[in-house]
């Protein structure tokens, strides 16, 4: 899977610009999960302890009955690597799905390690809260 994990790193905005081998280093750091076709990858209210990257396969996301698909090189949990708390949605295999789980705590150190890359994923993190600002402030619109 580390080469189908790297290519799904290399698609990730929060990742996008860092070297093969920095992509690599997280790929070490992480660990394949494999999921079957309707099987829960995480539930609302679980335990956030790391974020996932999707390397193969289609996964649902369920925030409040708003849904959207999630495709190779898509991620979700990525505040969980920052600060612990429960998981706020519901992401279900919609088919087969291989995807690299990086726990909360073995990356953090890694960080530490690594401020470059630190340094790259907040900026992925800001663009990703700014989007979502932008979602809250049209819907109180309507």
């Amino acid at each position: 899977m580390e080469g189908s994990a790297i290519a799904a790193l290399e698609s990730t905005p929060l990742f996008a610009g860092l070297s093969n081998e920095d992509l690599g280093s997280i790929v070490d750091v992480g660990r394949s999960v494999s999921f079957g076709s309707g099987e829960a990858i995480v539930e609302e209210g679980d335990p956030a302890d790391g974020m996932y990257v999707i390397a193969s396969g289609e996964a649902r996301v369920d925030v409040g009955g708003r849904f959207h698909v999630l495709k190779p090189g898509d991620f979700f949990g990525e505040m969980a690597l920052i600060s612990p708390g429960r998981r706020m949605a519901t992401v279900r295999a919609q088919s087969d799905v291989e995807a690299l789980k990086i726990p909360a705590e073995a990356f953090q150190d890694f960080l530490l390690e690594h401020p470059a890359i630190a340094v790259a994923m907040l900026r992925a993190i800001v663009v990703r809260l700014r989007e979502v600002e932008q979602r809250i402030d049209a819907w109180m619109a309507q």
